[in-house]
């Protein structure tokens, strides 16, 4: 039997090129090696106050934009969380065996109520709850994940090797799945930071569906700096963000790439990662608008991926009944 491989992304907003290169672009050959299920994790974005009719349309629009990656919804399970109630029925069995101390440590959650502790809502700290939820109801072996959401596995794990220590074995103990090669691209206007669509800068991150002409203004205008050299160093962070992307989105080694601009300028440089980057984007973008256009077949894909989610769903969350002593309905 395949291992299962889980992965959810959160409806709140545009994906940027990060989000693609770190984990949509490695989606579709994951599927045919595991039993993969993707999910849209809306239940997850209301920890922020989010516009309802946006929040629906970016929920159907981020199926689209998996279907447009080449996520078969014939080979993966395509769903959105909230059409699986055994999520927040798992999740409130895990709360009782989640320790406050721990919850607290949560990166994501010391920073988003920096300043605001008073104020904070319920969800946003039992956000890793939920999370270790839904990874847990579909026996998860591999979850993908950057090197800053490791600690979101971790947890999942500590939660797993808790109950199943009260129980015996009951839940599988999931392994973050790490691409070794996965870009870590950077902000195009401070190559200090990583690139991120909550920057206040727009000229700073690339939207995955980023129109053509932007796209080419936002490369064209990216930070480099005086050296006028070409070299694949750290001192010189926008030179070596941009040919990182370059590598990204092209595929060719790093000496092949300063073998082909050596001796040229910084205005090649751009052109050519505009070209590769518009290559790629241009028939998700393309793809994206297409499906869009039908959302009664969006609508199809979510409701039989829910289906089969909770057929998996449903035997997790039996087991765990009949450990902690729930009568099964």
């Amino acid at each position: 039997m395949k291992k299962t491989v889980y992965s959810a992304i959160q409806p709140s907003g545009e994906l940027t090129i990060g989000n693609y290169l770190g984990a949509l672009k490695n989606f579709k050959e994951l599927q045919d090696e595991y039993r993969c299920l993707f999910a849209v994790a809306d239940m997850h974005a209301i920890t922020v106050r989010q516009d309802p009719q946006l929040l629906y349309e970016r929920s159907l629009k981020l199926i689209a934009v998996y279907l447009a990656c080449g996520i078969d919804p014939k080979k993966s399970i395509v769903f959105i969380n909230s059409h699986v109630s055994e999520h927040t029925e798992l999740a409130w069995i895990l709360n009782t065996y989640a320790y406050i101390g721990q919850l607290k440590r949560m990166h994501q959650y010391k920073s988003k109520i920096a300043g605001n502790e008073e104020n904070a809502n319920a969800g946003l700290f039992l956000y890793p709850v939920l999370m270790a939820s839904d990874i847990l109801l579909y026996d998860t072996n591999l979850v993908p994940v950057g090197e800053d959401q490791k600690q979101h596995v971790e947890i999942t794990r500590d939660l797993a090797e808790r109950f199943n220590s009260y129980y015996g074995d009951t839940l599988i103990v999931p392994d973050p799945l790490i691409k070794e090669d996965g870009a870590r691209i950077k902000s195009l206007q401070d190559p200090s930071i990583k690139m991120s669509k909550s920057d206040s800068n727009e000229k700073a991150y690339l939207l995955l569906l980023e129109d053509e002409k932007s796209l080419r203004n936002k490369i064209n205008k990216s930070v480099t700096d005086s050296v006028g050299e070409i070299n694949y160093s750290d001192d010189q962070p926008g030179v070596k963000n941009l040919l990182d992307i370059y590598k990204a989105f092209s595929g060719e080694n790093m000496d092949k790439i300063l073998s082909e601009l050596e001796g040229k300028g910084y205005g090649e440089l751009k052109k050519k990662v505009f070209e590769v980057t518009n290559e790629t984007l241009s028939p998700i973008r393309e793809d994206v608008a297409r499906y869009m256009d039908n959302t009664e077949y969006l609508l199809e894909v979510a409701k039989d991926g829910a289906i089969k989610a909770r057929e998996i769903a449903n035997e997790t969350l039996k087991r765990v009944y009949e450990k902690v002593g729930f009568v099964w309905r």
